[in-house]
């Protein structure tokens, strides 16, 4: 260990800053899962607005729709995956 980290043990009693890193961890866990269903359910306004009207304009903005939530949920996924993973194995790691 380095004399820099050694000191940043020592002034870190309890590992506070490990806790604070993983509440940012837990935050961006929730504000994505939070997206993920807001974006469901523009999908499902959208679909609902398309069965009532029952015209190819809204048929295609359900297409649209659908087409770029389905991008967006995806990407959303390839970060949250990874999020709670991280959470999981740390909240195991620290509590046991």
């Amino acid at each position: 260990m380095s004399n820099g980290t050694a000191a940043a043990v020592e002034s870190d009693p309890g590992g506070a800053s490990w806790r604070r890193a993983l509440y940012y961890v837990r935050v961006a866990e929730f504000v994505l899962a939070a997206l993920v269903g807001l974006s469901v359910l523009a999908v499902g306004t959208v679909a609902v607005i398309a069965e009532v009207k029952g015209t190819w304009h809204w048929a295609i903005h359900l297409e649209s729709t659908i087409s770029y939530m389905g991008i967006f949920i995806g990407v959303q996924t390839a970060v949250l995956v990874p999020l709670v993973l991280t959470s999981l194995v740390a909240r195991r790691a620290f509590d046991a």
